[in-house]
């Protein structure tokens, strides 16, 4: 029987912070495809400069003003109609996306499958998805900076990036979730890098990203893009976005400990105590490569809280209600995967409430951080006076972001931001 076949215009998106970019760029720059370039250089000045390289043709530059101060929004209005445009077009076998520096795949990903683009002629309105694939997520570092970029806690600002005045972002948060959502790897190890100190690195990538082919070149190496696309599995994750309920550990990590690296898995069948959480969230923060998750907090019955970090900032927000706490009409909406996960481990009392986190750990003490959350969940004198929690300060009431100022009130607008 021979199974249908997808006929949608590849797309590879190349991202990273530092690295070999544009030499994997260059090398996927074959007959047929073609190369869109967003630069963010002048966004600052409400300026972002696309340009469009195609084989045996001079670029083309197009200077495009940023829609009401949103670089996302630029770039969705100007690429996701330009995704449709050139995939209609004979001579277009491939896309390949360059991605600033500064941007992440998995926002743009999403876009491509989920924005609704309308008005292209010869297209019924839909997504870009309904013309294009993510064939692969390619994502370049540096292998003497990558390490220091993810454990530290400088924004983007801080490094000179330019982004738009309201990015908040650290660098932290940018390099981890550039790779953890890449399907292949290029990693540039000159020789002022120690073979010796590849060693974490390794570690760190092979927690982060299981499973992802790794290409480890030196400065002047020539990249081989189609060797690169040829090595990605076939269950990679392709431009896929998971949300809060989804599993969180992807394909199959290493658990046991190599060069100080490991795996943290935290789980809890009773709530946290959320100002003992408040303050056992330091343990976090250092030595650590990042943290993601799902907590129970005794003062909000209701919402599932989501757990994140990168280097020295976390991250603290809604991830919707438990399915214990939705009425039928939410429940028959609840994503029928989640909903089976959920009966695996459901409780006659609290449902599907609980806590489950990750932890990816570079220096920092393992056993110390499961003592120091252990310690911050409700105690069994507590369990028994639940008419109480309700009472309790709530540090995260909306969301919350740490390090935050221990001086002023935690409670207090000003560290208080409405998650949207």
């Amino acid at each position: 029987m021979n199974l249908p076949t997808d006929r949608r215009i590849p797309v590879v998106l190349v991202s990273g912070w530092t690295g070999a970019m544009d030499a994997v760029v260059t090398s996927l720059l074959t007959e047929g495809t073609v190369t869109v370039r967003h630069d963010l250089d002048r966004v600052r000045e409400g300026v972002v400069r696309r340009t469009i390289y195609t084989t045996g043709e001079q670029p083309r530059e197009t200077i495009l003003e940023l829609a009401h101060g949103c670089v996302s929004c630029t770039l969705r209005q100007d690429l996701l109609p330009l995704l449709r445009t050139l995939s209609n077009r004979s001579s277009t076998h491939r896309i390949v996306l360059a991605m600033d520096p500064t941007l992440e795949p998995a926002m743009l990903c999403w876009a491509i499958r989920h924005v609704v683009v309308e008005g292209i002629i010869g297209r019924v309105d839909g997504p870009a998805s309904r013309d294009v694939r993510i064939e692969a997520v390619i994502n370049c570092l540096d292998a003497a900076t990558w390490l220091d970029d993810a454990t530290g806690d400088d924004s983007l600002a801080d490094r000179g990036a330019p982004a738009s005045h309201d990015d908040e972002r650290t660098l932290a948060q940018l390099v981890v979730g550039q790779v953890e959502y890449a399907d292949a790897l290029v990693v540039t190890a000159g020789f002022d890098v120690e073979s010796w100190d590849r060693g974490p690195l390794a570690a760190v990538l092979a927690r982060l990203a299981p499973g992802t082919p790794v290409a480890w070149i030196d400065v002047d190496s020539i990249v081989d893009g189609e060797m690169l696309l040829s090595a990605v599995p076939f269950d990679a994750r392709r431009g896929a976005v998971s949300d809060a309920h989804s599993p969180l550990l992807r394909g199959q990590p290493p658990l046991t400990e190599d060069c100080g690296v490991s795996l943290v898995e935290f789980t809890a069948s009773r709530p946290f105590h959320p100002e003992r959480l408040h303050e056992a969230v330091d343990v976090l923060l250092a030595g650590v490569v990042s943290v993601r998750g799902r907590a129970w907090v005794a003062t909000q019955p209701n919402e599932a809280l989501w757990v994140e970090s990168a280097g020295g900032g976390l991250h603290v927000a809604s991830a919707g209600k438990w399915l214990a706490a939705m009425n039928s009409s939410e429940l028959n909406r609840a994503d029928f995967t989640r909903r089976a996960m959920a009966a695996l481990r459901w409780d006659e009392e609290f449902g599907d409430r609980d806590t489950s986190l990750v932890v990816l750990v570079h220096t920092a003490d393992p056993s110390e951080i499961d003592r120091t959350l252990r310690w911050a969940l409700v105690s069994d004198e507590e369990m028994l006076n639940r008419e109480k929690w309700i009472t309790w300060a709530d540090p995260f009431g909306n969301s919350h972001e740490d390090p935050c100022d221990r001086i002023q009130s935690p409670y207090s607008d000003v560290n208080r931001e409405a998650t949207e």
